[in-house]
C-alpha cells in the first residue's frame, strides 16, 4: 500500500498493490497498522456503509458536526466513482477547496477524509458500488449537507 497527501494535506490517496495472474487477483484492501503508521496517530472505524446506485447518481456534499464528526475511508468496489471531499475547516488555508479523485474497481484506489471536510460522489456507471469505513456513528441530528454545484466551491462533477 502506499499512501500519498493529496494537495490538501488531510485528504489522504492510498493505493494497493494487486497481485493478478490468470486466476484472477488478490488486494489488501485495509491495514490498520499501516494507516496508523502513516498517519501517526490511531485510528477506530466502527461502521462499515455500502450504497449501490446507476449512472448519473450524485450523493452528497455531507457531514457531520461535533461531536460525531468522522474520518471517512471510502473506495469503489464495482464500477467508478468520481469521489471528491471539501475541505469546510474554518481558519484552514485550504477552506473550500477540494480534492476530486476517481475510485474503481480496476485501480482499487481509496480516500480517506479528515474530520473537517464534506464528501460526495457522482456515480460514473450503472451498477456501481461504493463503500466506506467510518470512525463515528451516523448521527442523524448532526448530519448536515450543502448543494453539490455551489460555484464557491467550482467542483467539475
Amino acid at each position: 500500500m502506499t499512501f500519498t497527501r493529496s494537495q490538501i494535506p488531510d485528504v489522504i490517496i492510498i493505493d494497493p498493490q494487486i497481485h493478478g495472474d490468470e486466476r484472477g487477483y488478490f488486494v489488501e484492501t485495509f491495514r490498520q497498522d499501516k494507516l496508523e503508521e502513516f498517519l501517526g496517530h490511531t485510528i477506530n472505524f466502527c461502521q462499515d456503509n455500502e450504497s449501490k446506485s446507476s449512472r448519473g447518481v450524485l450523493r452528497g456534499l455531507h457531514y457531520q458536526l461535533a461531536p460525531d464528526a468522522q474520518i471517512k475511508l471510502v473506495r469503489g468496489i464495482q464500477r467508478s466513482v468520481l469521489d471528491v471531499a471539501v475541505d469546510i475547516r474554518k481558519g484552514s488555508p485550504t477552506f473550500g477547496q477540494h480534492v476530486a479523485v476517481e475510485l474503481t474497481a480496476e485501480n482499487k484506489k481509496q480516500m480517506l477524509v479528515s474530520r473537517g471536510f464534506a464528501h460526495g460522489f457522482v456515480v460514473l456507471e450503472d451498477d456501481t458500488v461504493f463503500a466506506y469505513k467510518v470512525d463515528n456513528y451516523y448521527s442523524p441530528e448532526n448530519d448536515r449537507g450543502f448543494a453539490f454545484n455551489d460555484p464557491a466551491i467550482g467542483i467539475n462533477w
